[in-house]
């Protein structure tokens, strides 16, 4: 894979953590990993910036095992599945092994294409036939764009995150803007729908899906003294997570203390706001990631 993917001097396709497949990115621009394993990014590092995406030093890497940290991509549905209890959290694609289509540079951008389809092991869970690719840009900013197509023969409906962990300095002290006024449903707190006033604030366990919201969010972080700006499209649900310490310590792949160090701030279309698709129609939600020293 490495023979016929590398690009001299800028990125290689390695044995990773537990012999996973890893393509490695190193460019004047930024350095960035990512696995074929659930098409996840682990590492993404500007030129000139400390890391910006969390991944937990607990997490196993294993076949049938999501990467605890990093960007999960969470497809056909988020959290649990509504009709099926022993479905996998967050869908099956974070857990399956995706295609490498191409990786290509533009300047001192990288670009990773990879690609999973439905096939036996989806239609245990999810009968529809679909397509999906997933395009990773990494440079001095980080894109993620995420397209979906119903190859079937039927409408089909599903929900999508880009589940992104940010690396924060103390997640106590950082705070989200952008949300002010928007309405959200806490899932700390049956759900109930609530109204953001000013900006989010960490002090307790924090699990919101913001509803119809378009607009760029900032992540202001006092400590690593920078900010990063999360744009998105086609993306009308953000979700803001933080398990806090009472969360963390009923993960085993976290880490009792990690939550410190972490924020998921998350383009998503989940809930009413899932995507549906006619027979043949694509649909592209896009993440765009950059990060400003103070």
């Amino acid at each position: 894979m490495n023979e016929r993917f590398a690009i001299e001097g800028a990125v290689r396709v390695i044995a990773g953590e537990a012999g996973l497949p890893k393509i490695q990115i190193h460019t004047p621009a930024a350095e960035a990993d990512l696995y074929l394993h659930g098409a996840q990014v682990t590492s993404w590092r500007p030129a000139g910036e400390e890391e910006v995406i969390f991944l937990s030093g607990a997490s196993r890497f294993e076949d049938g095992r999501a990467i605890r940290g990093g960007i999960p991509i969470c497809f056909p549905w988020f959290r649990s599945k509504a009709d099926d209890a022993k479905a996998p959290a967050h869908g099956f694609v974070r857990t399956k092994t995706w295609q490498l289509d191409s990786i290509s540079q533009n300047g001192h951008d990288l670009v990773v294409e990879l690609s999973t389809e439905s096939d036996e092991s989806t239609q245990r869970w999810w009968p529809h036939a679909f397509h999906t690719v997933y395009r990773v840009t990494a440079g001095s900013a980080l894109k993620l764009e995420l397209i979906v197509t119903n190859t079937g023969t039927e409408f089909l409906q599903f929900e999508e995150a880009l589940h992104t962990y940010h690396r924060v300095g103390d997640a106590e002290k950082i705070r989200v803007s952008g949300l002010d006024g928007v309405k959200y449903l806490d899932n700390t707190d049956a759900n109930r729908e609530k109204t953001q006033e000013g900006d989010v604030i960490m002090t307790k366990p924090v699990d919101n899906a913001y509803l119809n919201t378009t607009g760029t969010l900032t992540l202001i972080d006092p400590v690593l003294k920078r900010r990063i700006e999360i744009a998105k499209e086609h993306s009308l649900t953000t979700v803001v997570w933080n398990p806090w310490e009472s969360g963390a310590k009923a993960l085993a792949d976290l880490g009792d203390d990690a939550w410190k160090q972490m924020a998921c701030v998350e383009a998503c279309n989940i809930l009413s706001y899932a995507v549906t698709l006619a027979p043949g129609e694509r649909h592209a939600m896009t993440a765009t990631i950059k990060v400003f020293s103070e």
